[in-house]
């Protein structure tokens, strides 16, 4: 190669700014926040399963058109490693999520499984090179506070749930799945994100599979097929990959801590909406995340 032509595949590749990789993890955060208005516009009638391996299919095209279009396309080969390790994120964690929201209160369950942004904070001190302060982890409690308030209204008895304690521990167990799963991205940060495609089309086959063995197929709406490709375009699908950035080359303490604000996202889109009555912990909850935001943030070095 000649000295003065660049090596493109390797700038395509190198590492990005901590900065950048941290402001592109929080996108993932964004997106998240649109997956109840999404998941409400779907309607009920497509089973769990059924609708993450149609999302998942639309999600790893997503992301191959784009390592595609960016090149090089071998950028969507993982290490076996990495392979596994995307299966154990993404399919697992659902399967998980699914199970606890099925046999726990929704309001509940999902809050216990938000605990994955306070695990991740505090797992994110066990990496190589990363330092966790007490900010990190006094802004990730004051999250969880925000995310608990959120759902104070919400929350029910749950005698009419028998199977609730295993449901909540199903819940806990998918915040585990995510938490590792997120922070141990970061020791195979050489990997390249695009390489998260082909663990969302194994998703979606195990999906699929899970779908035909225990659920049933149901023909969507045409509706519903457009929610459901927006949620692969979206909250299932480019936010992987944007989420992989974050934790590969970003900061991962902060962006735990910014992981509580898609509950916020989420219950302000919906509100906005109509699809949901406004309630004063919502203020409360926002300032929270901010304050969070604003102390767990990296501190810039003086001059």
């Amino acid at each position: 190669m000649d000295a003065k032509t660049p090596d493109t595949k390797q700038q395509h590749h190198a590492p990005l700014p901590g900065r950048t990789a941290t402001a592109i993890g929080f996108c993932a955060v964004v997106l998240w926040g649109t997956l109840a208005t999404l998941t409400t516009l779907k309607g009920g009638g497509i089973p769990p399963f059924q609708s993450t391996a149609i999302t998942f299919l639309v999600g790893g095209a997503t992301i191959a058109v784009y390592a595609i279009a960016t090149g090089p396309a071998r950028a969507m080969v993982p290490t076996l490693p990495s392979f596994l390790l995307g299966i154990y994120g993404l399919f697992v964690f659902h399967v998980l999520y699914f199970a606890a929201l099925k046999l726990a209160p929704p309001a509940e369950a999902g809050l216990i499984a938000s605990l994955w942004a306070l695990l991740t904070v505090l797992l994110s001190g066990f990496l190589p090179g990363v330092t966790l302060s007490w900010r990190h982890i006094i802004g990730a409690l004051m999250g969880f506070t925000a995310a608990g308030l959120l759902v104070f209204d919400k929350i029910g008895a749950s005698s009419g749930h028998p199977d609730a304690l295993v449901g909540f521990s199903f819940a806990f167990a998918s915040a585990v799945v995510w938490a590792t799963y997120s922070v141990m991205s970061r020791l195979i940060a050489a990997v390249p994100s695009e390489s998260v495609a082909p663990a969302c089309f194994a998703t979606a086959a195990l999906a699929l599979a899970c779908n035909l063995a225990f659920e049933g197929w149901e023909a969507p709406t045409a509706s519903q097929w457009i929610v459901m490709v927006l949620l692969g375009l979206g909250p299932i699908g480019s936010a992987f990959m944007l989420w992989d950035i974050g934790m590969k080359h970003g900061n991962v303490a902060f962006l735990g801590v910014l992981g509580y604000a898609t509950t916020v996202i989420s219950t302000t889109l919906l509100i906005a909406l109509g699809l949901a009555a406004p309630t004063w912990v919502l203020l409360v909850s926002v300032t929270l995340i901010v304050l969070a935001a604003r102390l767990a943030a990296p501190r810039r070095r003086k001059a």
